[in-house]
């Protein structure tokens, strides 16, 4: 499966942003995102189960919101009241069920203060 991620881009604090991932195919598994700020690893932001139910990381689920569209073969992340911290390339991720992960090639997301 290929994963294609968009939306990222430069927001002021405090502003909200909206990313998109769009699979090749249909996707059965579980889709998220996650994101690698610069000098750091690569941490969960969410996940969502074909059936809708959302698993966020530590801290995400105040400010980001993650759904899917099975029909568009999507997943999408609305994040609001963006902090500078929240700057780094964020990923679209599914794990297959042949245990191979897929990622999207990253779009950046920088937050100004």
């Amino acid at each position: 499966v290929q994963l294609q991620a968009s939306g990222g881009g430069l927001v002021q604090a405090g502003g909200s942003l909206r990313l998109s991932c769009q699979a090749s195919r249909s996707i059965a598994e579980d889709m998220g995102w996650y994101r690698q700020a610069p000098g750091k690893q690569r941490e969960l932001v969410a996940t969502i189960t074909r059936g809708h139910f959302p698993n966020y990381g530590n801290s995400m689920r105040d400010r980001f919101s993650i759904s899917r569209d099975n029909d568009k073969n999507t997943v999408s992340l609305q994040m609001s009241n963006l902090e500078p911290e929240d700057t780094a390339v964020y990923y679209c991720h599914v794990q297959l069920r042949t245990g191979v992960d897929a990622w999207g090639r990253g779009t950046l997301v920088t937050v100004s203060s």
